[in-house]
C-alpha cells in the first residue's frame, strides 16, 4: 500500500536524469513513498534497465546529451509495444511547442521543474492506477485466449484451427481495407470464436461418425456459450456479436438466431467465410481435408447460394487467388494442404 493506495505489487519507477543531484532528489521523494526506484544517468543505461527490469513507469528529464528525453520516450514506447507503459517528462521547458513534441513522442504527462512533490506523486499514482488496470484486463483476456488454445490441443483434428482462423481473418480484414483496430479485433474474435466448445463433452466433439440431429443441436449451442464466457470482460465487448453469430447464414438458415443478410455483424460474416475455408481444408474424424484448389472451386460455385455474404466471398476468392496456394503451403496451412 502506498499512502492509502493499494497496488498488486510494489510499483517500480525508472528515473533518468544526467544531473546526479536531480536524480537523487526524485529518488528521495519516491523512496519515501515506498516505490522501488531504478536510476540511470543516460539514455543507453535506461534502455538496458528497461530490458532487464520491465519497470511500471518512467520519469525522464528532457535535456540530456546523446539521447534526449524525447528520443528516449519514443524508444521506450516502441519497446513496450502494446503493453501500456506510462512515461512522465520532467522539464524546465514550459512552451507549447515543447509539450506538443512530448505528446508526439508518446509522453503521458509532464512535470515542470522545480516540481511540487505532492503534485508529482499524484500524477504518478494516477498513471499507475491506469497501468495496473490495463495489466489486469490483459491478464484476464490472456486466460481466456489460453483456454481457447488448450481446448483445441486435446483434439488433433482441430489443433490450431482458431489460431489459423484468427490470423487469416486479420489478413482478410486488411485485404478489404478495414482499419488496424478492426484487424486486431477480428483476429481476436477468430481466436475465440469456438471457445464455447469448452462447455461440450469431449466424446461429442471427437465423435468419428456424423452427428445425430440431437447431438447437432447440442453443438449449435457453442456460440451462445462462447458469448457467455467472454461477456464479463469489458475488453471483449466489441467482439461478442462475432462470437455469437459466426454460424449465421446470409439466407437466414444459420444459428443461433437465424439472422439474415446484413443483420449479421460484419465481423461474424468474415469469420463465417474463413472458418468454413479452414474447416474444409482440415482433416476431420469422418472425412479427409480438401485441397486448396477444391476449396477454392467450392467458394466460386457457392458464392451466390446463400451461405455467405456474396460480396465478401468475392473479395475472399480474389485474395486467395492473389496469395495463391504456395503462400498457404509455406505459411500456416502446411498441415492440411495436399499437393
Amino acid at each position: 500500500m502506498l499512502n492509502g493506495l493499494t497496488f498488486p505489487v510494489t510499483p517500480s519507477v525508472l528515473i533518468v536524469d544526467d544531473i546526479l543531484s536531480n536524480l537523487e532528489l526524485v529518488e528521495a521523494v519516491l523512496t519515501g513513498e515506498g516505490y522501488r526506484v531504478l536510476k540511470a544517468t543516460n539514455g543507453r543505461d535506461a534502455i538496458n534497465i528497461y530490458e532487464q527490469e520491465q519497470p511500471d513507469i518512467a520519469v525522464l528529464d528532457i535535456m540530456m546529451p546523446d539521447i534526449d528525453g524525447y528520443q528516449l520516450c519514443q524508444i521506450l514506447k516502441d519497446m513496450a509495444g502494446k503493453r501500456y507503459f506510462p512515461i512522465v517528462l520532467l522539464t524546465a521547458l514550459n512552451d507549447k511547442e515543447s509539450r506538443i513534441k512530448g505528446i508526439e513522442c508518446g509522453a503521458d504527462d509532464f512535470i515542470s521543474k522545480p516540481f511540487e512533490p505532492r503534485a508529482f506523486l499524484a500524477k504518478l499514482k494516477s498513471l499507475l492506477r491506469i497501468k495496473f488496470l490495463y495489466d489486469e484486463l490483459d491478464h484476464s483476456e490472456n486466460i481466456i485466449l489460453t483456454l481457447a488454445v488448450a481446448l483445441e490441443a486435446r483434439d488433433p483434428y482441430t489443433r490450431g484451427h482458431s489460431t489459423r482462423v484468427g490470423d487469416l481473418s486479420r489478413k482478410f480484414a486488411e485485404y478489404i481495407g478495414l482499419s488496424s483496430y478492426d484487424q486486431d479485433m477480428i483476429r481476436k474474435a477468430g481466436l475465440l470464436h469456438d471457445i464455447g466448445k469448452i462447455g461440450l463433452s469431449e466424446s461429442l466433439l471427437m465423435k468419428p461418425a456424423r452427428l445425430t440431429e440431437e447431438e447437432h443441436d447440442v453443438i449449435k449451442r457453442h456460440p451462445i456459450i462462447g458469448e457467455e464466457i467472454c461477456r464479463p470482460l469489458n475488453s471483449l465487448q466489441f467482439i461478442l456479436p462475432a462470437i455469437r453469430h459466426h454460424h449465421e447464414r446470409w439466407d437466414g438458415k444459420g444459428f443461433p438466431d437465424g439472422l439474415k443478410g446484413e443483420e449479421i455483424p460484419l465481423y461474424a460474416r468474415i469469420l463465417a467465410i474463413v472458418d468454413s475455408f479452414d474447416a474444409m481444408l482440415s482433416e476431420r474424424p469422418y472425412r479427409k481435408g480438401l485441397s486448396f484448389s477444391e476449396v477454392l472451386d467450392i467458394f466460386v460455385k457457392e458464392r451466390d447460394y446463400g451461405q455467405w455474404d456474396p460480396v465478401l466471398v468475392g473479395n475472399f476468392i480474389d485474395m486467395l487467388r492473389v496469395l495463391g496456394e504456395d503462400y498457404m503451403i509455406n505459411s500456416r496451412y502446411t498441415f492440411s494442404l495436399e499437393s
